[in-house]
């Protein structure tokens, strides 16, 4: 898996296609400071007690993950500052197109258990986030910081070389046997190809692992959450274009006739959204 350093690699940029298209993965440091990585960590435990609050501890466990936040925006704005980051908005126009758009955004604080003693729920077994094989089709990729430092101890996620974009699904056990961990620091971000097979590790080191994983799809699929009515129209109007169109802003769909016959600057879902 290519190591890039985001500050030190002017050509950077350009190594993430091959890479992508090679081994589906990448590890790009140096993309995140730590003031922006403190006001992450501080926010993402703060947004974690209110959604606890609000859905409530047992439901959260009855559904099988381990520290997932889900809509974190809908809490604390903060997170949209993610979709401004400029090292990201290029990997998505070189990799997909300027029209694509958030299909996922989630928190993850993976908590710390006695080596081998992790309950074993969807996001510690092999998956793929895009399962589906296009014939080879890239449609859909993730970016994943890392907001703590990831190490094998830690539960740094687990991601196997070359085993996306095929239409064989491989055995579990060449999967165990070929998975590399992502080791980096914090501010890092790993990209991968989003039919590649990964998992998140196994955290024993004592203290929670943090990070933010979102997928990129093109804007002709669906998102997981519908980002423009969780987080309603007077937040998305008060972004940034780019962030309005990340967030599904020109791909929604019409529900009246007055909204379907909208004059064309107005329409919700723009041309060229493909």
């Amino acid at each position: 898996m290519i190591v890039l350093n985001a500050k030190k690699d002017p050509g950077w940029l350009s190594k993430i296609p091959p890479a992508l298209q090679q081994d589906g993965c990448a590890i790009v440091e140096g993309v995140l400071e730590g003031d922006f990585l403190k006001k992450t960590e501080d926010a993402m435990y703060s947004v974690q007690e209110k959604i606890w609050a609000s859905l409530g501890k047992e439901r959260l466990n009855q559904a099988g993950e381990l520290g997932i936040l889900r809509i974190m925006a809908k809490f604390d704005d903060f997170f949209l500052k993610y979709l401004e980051i400029p090292e990201l908005l290029q990997v998505i126009d070189l990799v997909l197109s300027p029209t694509a758009i958030l299909q996922v955004q989630q928190g993850s604080i993976l908590p710390s258990f006695p080596k081998g003693r992790a309950p074993a729920v969807f996001q510690n077994l092999f998956h793929m986030d895009f399962p589906r094989y296009l014939n080879g089709y890239p449609v859909a990729f993730n970016a994943f910081f890392a907001v703590s430092r990831f190490t094998k101890e830690n539960g740094g996620t687990l991601l196997v070389p070359k085993t996306h974009q095929k239409p064989e699904v491989p055995t579990p056990e060449y999967l165990r046997s070929n998975a590399v961990s992502v080791e980096c620091e914090a501010g890092s971000m790993f990209l991968f190809d989003s039919t590649l097979y990964h998992a998140a590790g196994e955290n024993y080191s004592g203290k929670d692992r943090l990070g933010i994983n979102h997928e990129f799809i093109r804007s002709y699929f669906k998102q997981q959450i519908d980002y423009v009515r969780a987080l309603g129209d007077e937040v998305l109007q008060a972004q940034k274009p780019r962030t309005q169109q990340l967030l599904g802003w020109y791909t929604r769909t019409p529900a009246s006739l007055e909204d379907y016959y909208r004059p064309e600057d107005q329409r919700l879902y723009r041309k060229g959204q493909g």
